[in-house]
């Protein structure tokens, strides 16, 4: 009977978890680090072995392993809910970490340049998510409030809970966000009339729409990793 090979089989000297702390994470490989949170191997494999197949499976991108599915992640031998979910779970916090480091060090001086922000929140998700960032009075975002997850008809963006953040904070002026998971960020008629409508309903409240960036990814055939409605003057703002 086949057991499983697990780390603690391996020399000392080869452990990731004491190359770790002797030399530092930095100093780590990608499949080893990987290692350290699948945890143990699959029948016949160690974590690394395991976590080697992992990226072979993605081609060796971080990009497409942090955008995987439960189901994608699921599919690889060895991999069960457990594993999958802690992938899952350490890529979220990567991404929000990253969004937090973004959101602290920028001011929004023209539009687009919300789009690095934007970009690591929602390039390459599997849904469609639609956002608004609030903005105060010096062009820095004070918050990232997401309004809808999976969303197929734009229509359902009711100026309701768009605004609804943005008047309990006070702020003047909000930009709006979607991804396209497709990655083509190609703006569709319903992406322009919603921008139309949330800017006109903005205008009664006093609230400014500053912009309407639509976020694609780099995986995609299109060039361009997002659009900017202004940018792009589709719409008076």
């Amino acid at each position: 009977m086949i057991k499983n090979r697990k780390i603690c089989d391996l020399p000392l000297g080869d452990r990731p978890r004491e190359r770790m702390l002797a030399q530092g994470e930095d100093q780590l490989s990608e499949s080893e680090l990987l290692a350290l949170i699948v945890g143990s191997g699959a029948q016949g494999v160690s974590a690394i072995e395991l976590s080697r197949q992992i990226l072979d499976h993605f081609d060796s991108s971080l990009f497409r392993l942090s955008r995987a599915s439960l189901d994608d992640l699921c599919e690889i031998h060895g991999i069960g809910l457990a594993k999958a979910t802690s992938l899952r779970a350490v890529f979220s916090l990567a991404r929000r970490l990253s969004a937090e480091e973004a959101r602290e060090s920028f001011t929004i001086n023209n539009p687009e340049s919300a789009a690095p922000f934007l970009s690591q929140l929602l390039a390459g998700k599997a849904q469609e998510e639609f956002h608004v960032l609030l903005l105060n009075t010096k062009n820095e975002i004070i918050r990232n409030v997401q309004i809808s997850l999976g969303l197929l008809d734009r229509s359902h963006v009711h100026p309701r809970e768009v605004f609804r953040e943005a008047v309990k904070s006070g702020t003047s002026k909000i930009i709006l966000a979607h991804n396209h998971p497709s990655g083509d960020p190609s703006p569709s008629r319903q992406d322009i009339e919603c921008t139309r409508n949330l800017i006109e309903a903005g205008n009664i409240l006093g609230i400014k729409v500053v912009d309407h960036i639509i976020i694609g990814h780099k995986l995609s055939n299109s060039s361009r990793q997002f659009i900017s409605l202004r940018q792009e003057a589709l719409v008076d703002f």
